[in-house]
């Protein structure tokens, strides 16, 4: 099941979980919910398609107008024969202005394990597919990715190869981002990213982490103009199974919990 619960309106508790899957059953690698102010909110999976296989899996969204009360039958975003690495996981951002971005890995003949981004400006009614990274894999990789809202529109993150990548998204079309690697080399997975009001971007990422495998937290600080300083580190201490995430305050400080 894709499980859902919200805050009650008086703030007390959480109301009832529920099962949000009507018809696109096959849920594995997890999925991710995303709001807006306008009181969209949408809940997104990647499960089994018409085709059997990771081939034949596909993305699908829950939409809901009325701040997450109801939903409306969900339906898939992507119109592409992509498939859709099954451990792999998604994620997707709802910007201002009714954009809505999603990020998959596609599974394409089982070999093409590509980054696909999906965009949509008309709150999901339509979606536009861009190849963000290419991949040549005959096997899952276990992956992630993450968004960051910006004035500009966001900023998504993802693997490729045992390195992490991170680029700027517009928020008027999709478009084929920039990518920007992390510095240096080693088995990366697992990258976060942030961007405060002074317009800094802090890029943080796992290392050495594998299947039941832990690992450490590296980081670097890039200034406004995507330059990186001398603001980086690594800590160890990231469990098995354990994941990490960067938030910024009102101040413009970045603190990476984990």
């Amino acid at each position: 099941p894709m499980l859902y619960t919200r805050l009650n309106d008086t703030g007390g508790a959480f109301e009832g979980q529920r099962d949000l899957i009507t018809f696109a059953a096959g849920l594995d690698g997890g999925g991710a919910v995303a709001a807006d102010p306008g009181g969209r909110v949408y809940v997104v999976w990647h499960a089994k398609g018409a085709t059997a296989g990771e081939t034949g899996r596909a993305v699908f969204v829950a939409r809901s107008t009325d701040d997450g009360k109801t939903f409306a039958r969900e339906v898939q975003a992507n119109t592409q024969p992509t498939g859709a690495c099954a451990c792999c996981g998604l994620n997707a951002r709802a910007g201002r202005g009714g954009n809505l971005y999603i990020a998959y890995r596609a599974a394409t003949e089982n070999i093409h394990r590509d980054s696909i981004l999906l965009f949509s400006n008309d709150h999901a009614a339509s979606f536009q597919a861009t190849k963000i990274h290419s991949w040549e894999l005959n096997a899952c990789p276990m992956s992630s990715y993450a968004f960051a809202e910006t004035p500009e529109g966001a900023l998504v993150a993802w693997e490729t190869d045992k390195q992490v990548f991170y680029a700027a998204l517009d928020a008027q079309e999709a478009g084929t981002p920039t990518p920007v690697a992390a510095p240096g080399r080693g088995k990366r997975k697992h990258p976060v990213v942030a961007r405060n009001a002074q317009g800094e971007t802090l890029f943080a990422w796992t290392e050495g982490m594998g299947f039941r495998r832990g690992g450490s937290l590296a980081w670097q600080h890039y200034d406004k103009q995507g330059n990186p300083t001398e603001t980086r580190g690594q800590a160890d201490g990231v469990p098995v199974w354990g994941s990490i995430a960067v938030d910024v305050d009102a101040d413009g400080v970045f603190t990476i919990i984990y």
